[in-house]
């Protein structure tokens, strides 16, 4: 019988320090584990650095390493993984970043899950070292937060670091959405998942792009794709402001028969005008947020553009 095939797309953007390691690290673990065939597909995100050249060299050195190179940066590694599964042979595939912060290692621990009949095996990440603990009790509250709105049923603390079979990847393949979060809509498509727990490592080399605000920024994107509860909200709220300012009228209606003589402050005029226009704009983002995502959806534009494969 032939031996399984793994397809290992590793997203990359500025990554020269780490390309040749992830490299090593991989084949080492397949060579430890013969039972399974792999080919190794590296997608370049228009890296400024060295990247592309020296992805070009591990290609020429070794066939069973392919490249995909983007035409432009294309954001987020999103479009690199779809690019990466599209263009992928194997039986099943495993989603790497290319800052080697999820270890390689653990392909073996999933593919033996993966074996035991389960179509997805996610990583599930108890804690990120090199992180403090602001950025990991961020990290989780999100999620949290994440699970407890979202439309379909979303594994906490579980990032794009997976193994799915190829049934999945079909039908990931299908769905045509412009906003492209994997992770999320890999619980979407359902079938048999099970998550893996382990110890996320800290970047080695390299700088991250991620930062705080661009944290946010994505926080916010996915929970608008994933979840009406914002939409919903907007409307509690205006019950809410309605309700205590029909309250607030009654008072001042009772309170000037009582004591017509009582001083009236613009203090208050001021403050309700503020509050309320706070909620109006708040509503109004909300709003725009969300028909941002339909203007989007209709254009019909390519999540990403190939300028050149190698090995493919």
């Amino acid at each position: 019988m032939n031996n399984k095939l793994i397809s290992v797309i590793v997203a990359c953007y500025n990554e020269e320090e780490n390309i040749k390691e992830i490299y090593q690290r991989i084949i080492k673990t397949f060579k430890e584990n013969p039972q399974y065939d792999y080919e190794i597909i590296y997608v370049d995100n228009n890296s400024i650095d060295t990247s592309r050249k020296i992805i070009q060299d591990l290609c020429k050195k070794d066939k069973k390493v392919k490249a995909i190179y983007m035409s432009r940066n294309f954001g987020s590694p999103q479009p690199s993984f779809l690019a990466g599964l599209e263009k992928s042979k194997g039986d099943a595939a495993i989603l790497l970043h290319g800052d080697i912060q999820d270890p390689p290692e653990l392909i073996p621990q999933f593919a033996k899950l993966w074996e035991k009949g389960n179509d997805v095996v996610y990583g599930v990440r108890t804690k990120r070292k090199g992180y403090n603990f602001i950025w990991n009790f961020y990290y989780h509250a999100f999620y949290w937060i994440l699970q407890k709105i979202s439309y379909i049923k979303m594994p906490l603390d579980a990032g794009d670091f997976s193994l799915m079979d190829r049934k999945v990847i079909r039908e990931l393949l299908k769905l045509d959405e412009y906003d492209y979060y994997i992770r999320c809509l890999r619980a979407y498509v359902g079938f048999k998942q099970i998550g893996y727990e382990y110890e996320r490592d800290p970047r080695l080399k390299g700088k991250s792009n991620e930062n705080l605000l661009s944290s946010l920024w994505w926080a916010k994107t996915i929970i608008a794709n994933f979840s009406f509860k914002p939409l919903e909200y907007i409307s509690f709220v205006a019950l809410a402001v309605t309700f205590f300012s029909f309250i607030f009228i009654i008072i001042n209606i009772i309170l000037y028969f009582l004591n017509p003589s009582s001083p009236k402050g613009i203090p208050t005029i001021v403050i309700l005008i503020s509050f309320l226009g706070g909620i109006q704009l708040l509503s109004l983002s909300i709003i725009a947020e969300y028909l941002a995502k339909i203007f989007l959806e209709i254009k019909k534009r390519p999540k990403y553009i190939i300028e050149e494969t190698i090995n493919l």
